[in-house]
């Protein structure tokens, strides 16, 4: 039993409610301004994500068009007004792609390094990474390219990173290291990452021999082609 009467506790409540009254209603209101704020970002986000989607769809009629100005521009405003969404990162990409067919090889390496650094997609990031080593290549930084390969853990590009990583040794002249980066590459689960008949014909053209079974390393196929 209560040590108080109803009458007691009722008025135990009026004055707790007189004096707490404001501070609940305040939390209530702050609660339902949060629920508000939030909707708001998720459509804000949203309506975002929609208009870079736009401005992107729009780059890439610009890129088949080959109008090389207007991606660069594109590129540059979803990098300053959509750097949020993913699409920003994908622009990146394809401006670096122009930046690379006008020879422009400097600036293809800005973006993409940008992309490797800040791209909140993995996928994305890797992607940047194997053609900022390429990039890297072509411009004769090949101790820069294979710098940028060299990760702990690739994961699923495993394989894509080998691949490249053997043109990048061909290009400097290591032969032997290109063909060791080649098996390695050929012998891994690709996931059709790589193109296993081209990595073939690299290997062959090297005087290796491709694994011909699960059960061959990279190592035996090596050593058998020399």
């Amino acid at each position: 039993m209560s040590e108080y009467s109803e009458a007691e506790q009722w008025q135990r409540a009026k004055d707790w409610l007189r004096a707490n009254g404001l501070w609940i209603v305040a939390g209530i209101a702050i609660g339902a301004a949060g629920i508000g704020g939030w909707r708001w970002y998720g459509e804000r986000q949203t309506a975002q994500s929609e208009a870079a989607s736009a401005r992107y769809d729009e780059m890439i009629q610009a890129f088949q068009r080959n109008d090389r100005t207007r991606v660069v521009t594109i590129a540059d405003d979803l990098n300053r007004e959509y750097q949020s969404t993913p699409y920003a990162a994908l622009g990146t990409l394809v401006a670096a792609r122009v930046h690379v067919e006008a020879n422009e090889l400097d600036k293809a390496a800005v973006g993409l390094k940008s992309v490797m650094d800040t791209a909140k997609d993995e996928e994305i990031g890797m992607i940047a990474r194997l053609r900022l080593a390429r990039v890297q290549s072509a411009m004769g930084k090949y101790d820069d390219a294979l710098a940028t390969l060299k990760l702990e853990q690739p994961g699923e590009f495993d394989t894509r990173i080998s691949e490249v990583r053997g043109d990048v040794l061909l290009a400097k002249g290591d032969r032997a290291g290109a063909l060791r980066e080649y098996l390695a590459a050929r012998k891994g689960d690709n996931k059709g990452r790589v193109d296993s008949d081209l990595l073939d014909l690299k290997i062959r053209d090297l005087g290796g021999t491709p694994p011909g079974s699960p059960d061959d390393s990279p190592e035996a196929s090596a050593k058998a082609s020399s």
